[in-house]
């Protein structure tokens, strides 16, 4: 049976629906950087999500290409994620959706190396005949959150994130955002296929201690 990130580390995937802290260790990432609003038709951000899943499932199916990644083993592809910021905002406005700024991501496993990444860049463009330099290898450490699962819409997460901020305030922390340390999602519904009001939605903040 393949390996399951979000049922095997829960608490990076499946936190309640209530805010919690959490330690987030360092994580590689297949990235790619854009701006704009995201639900835009043909907008980058859709073009993004689309390169991204072309790597993670080349590199997923590795094993039936005769590339070998030495500590391979079967394992469920992780679900799209996004950082998420707007230039001179903390945190974000989700009334202008045209200010953002984003880095969409997929987690890779620990065994994939720079060089099966730069493979798998060279393997998909050469199935796909589409180009694929915009993708990149991003390690990322988040260290100190709050956490809370998100269900609903993504424009009434302002209600969660107040819960969020709220609860931090009552354990003496306060929010961390800079240039490192940003807004950010796991989605692990596909929007494509369920109602707004079920949608599931990781939100994961930075914080530190409260400055006295």
């Amino acid at each position: 049976m393949a390996f399951d990130y979000k049922k095997q580390y829960k608490e990076f995937y499946m936190p309640k629906e209530k805010p919690q802290l959490v330690d987030v260790p360092q994580m590689n990432f297949i990235a790619v950087r854009g701006k704009g609003n995201p639900n835009e038709e043909h907008g980058t951000y859709k073009e993004a999500i689309g390169l991204l899943y072309g790597v993670a499932f080349t590199i997923k199916m590795s094993k039936k290409s005769g590339h070998k990644i030495d500590g391979y083993f079967d394992y469920v592809v992780l679900p799209l994620e996004g950082f998420w910021w707007q230039e001179g905002v903390i945190g974000v406005d989700y009334d202008k959706k045209e200010d953002f700024c984003w880095i969409s991501v997929i987690r890779l496993p620990d065994f994939v190396t720079e060089d099966d990444f730069h493979w798998a860049i060279d393997e998909a463009q050469r199935k796909k005949k589409h180009d694929y330099s915009k993708v990149e290898l991003l390690t990322i450490c988040e260290g100190l959150c709050v956490q809370c699962m998100h269900i609903g819409a993504y424009d009434d997460e302002p209600a969660t994130i107040t819960a969020m901020e709220q609860f931090i305030k009552e354990q003496g922390y306060e929010n961390d955002f800079s240039e490192n340390r940003m807004h950010h999602e796991i989605y692990l519904s596909d929007a494509r296929r369920v109602e707004p009001e079920k949608l599931k939605t990781v939100i994961r903040h930075p914080i530190k201690k409260a400055e006295r």
